[in-house]
């Protein structure tokens, strides 16, 4: 029988080494109208990518971190309006660069203390990076939560609160510490218990075991003749006890259709209730404004979801208030609430167009409205 037109575009990516392989998902009214597993889970050793093959999500990680404040919001353990420093002290008395001059750095009183909101909407301010002594957070997870939360409330302000928009791992790596703080929970086991044991995602967390790591994509990279094995600046988390709030979940595409279809549900699954209607309305409408916010043209910023505000480009398929995250090695999950869809793309790769512009997403949705079109 003949492929359908998204298996043989994506096998097409592989025949022509701009990537080992993908799984795509695409579902519409609930159902999963198309899953394919295309090209090698592994080049070297030549396993098959397989449906439940899993992936490093990275930043699709940070809508999880923003479910899990909301669901916080709704018992009334924070509100996403509160001063940060409400719930951690630490950044009491955090101050701002009001102007650096060669060496010399002027600091001072910002207008406002950041908020929960603004590390949900990356406009806190906070510096992106890992604070000093903690570069290799990310690579070996060997601190723990609260411990960068520390580090990274020492460190001052790059603008004022609320005034822009700029991309800040570090600050959704502080709400995972809020959980933590506001539930009396860790923040995986809160999580956990919240959301991927009762939605059935027996394959998304955040430490695999050696089993679990046998099943997951190796990332390769862009060379010369096309791709080559990578080394990974996420590290494989094996045993390790900082999970990464902006990036750390392992997870499969099945796994994520169960979230996005609840989202989608507003906030139910199987007869039980996760998120209130509003509360996901809340989360997946603009809190950026006219802000210049997200990788593409189009963007804004809902709380923790990236929201298509005006389709154009690589999202000129989808409906305005479309949500969704991708990852840095360019996984990508969305959720088109008129059209009913969800596109789930999994891959492991670096150093092409990964981000929300690529032309793997592309090929996806378009391929998948397709479908529909009568």
């Amino acid at each position: 029988q003949e492929a359908s037109p998204i298996r043989a575009a994506f096998q097409d990516y592989v025949d022509r080494r701009q990537t080992a392989g993908t799984v795509t998902l695409v579902a519409h009214k609930g159902k999963v109208v198309s899953l394919e597993a295309v090209g090698w889970q592994d080049l070297e050793s030549k396993t098959p990518m397989k449906a439940d093959t899993i992936f490093q999500i990275a930043s699709m990680t940070k809508p999880v971190t923003g479910m899990g404040i909301a669901m916080l919001e709704e018992e009334g353990k924070l509100s996403i309006e509160d001063p940060v420093e409400k719930h951690l002290p630490e950044f009491r008395g955090q101050q701002l660069i009001q102007k650096k001059e060669g060496s010399t750095v002027t600091l001072g009183k910002p207008a406002r203390p950041i908020t929960v909101k603004d590390l949900l909407t990356h406009t806190s301010g906070l510096r992106g990076g890992a604070p000093p002594g903690f570069g290799d957070v990310y690579s070996k997870r060997n601190r723990t939560l609260a411990e960068v939360t520390i580090a990274v409330s020492q460190w001052p302000l790059e603008f004022e609160p609320g005034s822009k928009w700029a991309y800040c791992n570090m600050g959704i790596d502080v709400l995972g510490r809020i959980i933590e703080v506001c539930s009396g929970k860790t923040y995986e086991s809160f999580l956990e218990e919240r959301l991927f044991r009762p939605l059935g995602m027996k394959d998304t967390f955040f430490y695999p075991t050696p089993e679990q790591k046998a099943r997951v994509a190796t990332l390769y990279k862009k060379d010369k003749d096309g791709i080559a094995r990578s080394d990974n600046f996420l590290g494989d988390a094996v045993g390790g006890k900082f999970p990464l709030p902006a990036g750390g979940l392992f997870s499969t595409a099945p796994d994520m259709m169960k979230l996005y279809q609840m989202l989608l549900n507003r906030g139910t699954a199987d007869g039980k209730r996760y998120l209130s209607e509003a509360g996901i309305e809340k989360m997946t409408r603009n809190h950026t404004g006219e802000l210049r916010a997200g990788f593409t043209d189009g963007v804004v910023m809902g709380l923790g979801f990236q929201l298509v505000g005006t389709p154009v480009g690589v999202t000129e398929i989808l409906s305005p208030g479309t949500y969704g995250h991708g990852g840095a090695f360019g996984t990508q999950s969305w959720a088109d609430p008129k059209k009913e869809m969800i596109f789930i793309l999994m891959v492991q790769r670096s150093g092409f167009p990964n981000g929300d512009a690529s032309d793997l997403r592309k090929s996806l949705q378009t391929l998948g409205v397709a479908a529909f079109k009568e």
